[in-house]
């Protein structure tokens, strides 16, 4: 009995016809944006609060025709029972992960693992429907109060469409319309009719993406500024409190428009390191801002702060990479080595642990090399004692240069390091083979 009505089923399937194509009638939609457009102009009907809902309807469903049979996790199948057959199908690779991409006339579907991922929408039946939307919603409540139920109903149809919209747009790396996506959602909850305070997490969420996308536009720093300022302002901070991490790099972004954005920037990682002392990312922007920026602050100021960090999580890799650094802008270079021993300790096969080591050693032997050539010597046995110990510190730099360059071989600054304190110390034994070895291997590695 299962079998004849599965076969049952399965004709059923067969014989339903195959839609050819995505049905998107923008005409239709159109046609009651452009009616909506003579009422509102009608004196009697644009002072109805109906009218304007109406409004508001018609361009959500203009915004929210084109992927309405769209949802994470619909399988190939059964999209293609709802939005037909796409006009094209292909490989596309997005922020490194590829996907089967199918196209439609409205928008482009990623599938992996037989499941939809996120989208695209590459058309739109009128843009800025969801802002439009939002607009007649609030002329409706302020025509009739009374309506607040029916407005906040199309209200949260608004948000979560552009809420939505922002998390496939994260997906794909559209992060810019996705960050506009957040900042409507956000929007559509602000309005009085809605009835309760918006989620600031949606502003978050808006000027994360912002950041991430200032590299490449810088103006999204001002605005990205902007929402995560107000995001805290409203009591919001993530489970980590990166938001000031991010706040940083909006203003340090702004830096060169504006000096007074330096002092923005730290006050932001200041903030944060207060709120949140065990955050590894503002830590790493405070020693980034101190010891890149002449007169924001000192970094000796970073020692205590960061050593409260380790107390809290000894086995930290960047904490102690950032504790080397400090003491290296202190130019306090013994214990810059003692914090990269840690350093290598955590994690040996780190390239810039072993590389800094070797750096920190070098620089270490090129100031008492200097001293050394500022004294003046009343004896060679003098002179050749301090040679030596000067000596013992470039050999010490040796063997961490050697593990660098196992764990990247092709390095170039690695290779020119290694010949030139194998040629200053090709007297000591063995150490002009390792010269010949490793200036051959530059030359190889610049193609000389």
């Amino acid at each position: 009995m299962k079998r004849t009505f599965l076969s049952a089923l399965a004709a059923l399937l067969l014989a339903v016809p195959a839609v050819h194509a995505q049905k998107v009638n923008k005409e239709a939609l159109l046609s009651k944006i452009e009616k909506s457009d003579a009422d509102i102009a009608d004196a009697k009907k644009g002072a109805k609060a109906a009218t304007w809902i109406n409004r508001g309807k018609a361009f959500y469903d203009a915004a929210a025709e084109p992927t309405k049979s769209l949802f994470v996790g619909i399988e190939p199948t059964m999209l293609k029972l709802a939005m037909g057959e796409p006009s094209f199908k292909g490989n596309e690779t997005l922020l490194d992960v590829q996907y089967e991409a199918w196209t439609y006339p409205y928008v482009t579907v990623y599938i992996k693992d037989n499941k939809v991922t996120c989208w695209k929408q590459t058309q739109w039946v009128v843009e800025d429907a969801p802002a439009k939307a939002i607009e007649a919603y609030k002329k409706a409540y302020d025509l009739d109060p009374k309506s607040a139920d029916k407005v906040k109903q199309g209200l949260q149809q608004v948000s979560d469409f552009c809420s939505q919209l922002g998390n496939v747009g994260l997906e794909t790396g559209n992060y810019l319309e996705a960050a506009d996506a957040y900042a409507t959602a956000y929007d559509a909850q602000s309005c009085a009719a809605y009835g309760q305070n918006p989620d600031p997490a949606l502003l978050y969420y808006a000027g994360y993406l912002l950041t991430v996308d200032g590299a490449n536009n810088p103006e999204s720093y001002v605005k990205g500024a902007d929402y995560l300022t107000r995001s805290i302002d409203q009591g919001y901070a993530d489970e980590e409190g990166n938001i000031y991490y991010y706040l940083f790099h909006c203003y340090y972004g702004q830096k060169g428009a504006d000096s007074s954005n330096l002092l923005k920037a730290k006050g932001a990682l200041l903030t944060g390191i207060e709120k949140f002392p065990k955050n590894e990312r503002i830590l790493d922007g405070l020693m980034q801002l101190y010891t890149a920026e002449e007169g924001v602050g000192d970094p000796a100021d970073l020692i205590n702060m960061i050593d409260n960090a380790i107390a809290n999580n000894p086995e930290s890799v960047d904490l102690w990479f950032g504790r080397g650094r400090i003491f290296y802008a202190l130019k306090d270079y013994d214990k810059s080595i003692e914090s990269f021993k840690k350093v290598v300790e955590l994690k040996p096969d780190l390239f810039e642990g072993n590389y800094y080591l070797g750096v920190f050693y070098t620089i270490k032997g090129d100031e008492l090399n200097k001293v050394m050539n500022e004294k003046q010597y009343s004896s060679q046995a003098a002179y050749d004692e301090d040679l030596k110990s000067v000596n013992a510190v470039y050999m010490e730099a040796l063997p961490w240069f050697e593990k660098a360059h196992e764990l990247k071989p092709d390095d170039s600054d690695t290779l020119e390091f290694l010949k030139s304190l194998c040629f200053r110390l090709r007297d000591e034994p063995g150490i002009m083979d390792k010269y010949n070895k490793y200036n051959e291997l530059y030359k190889q590695a610049k193609g000389e």
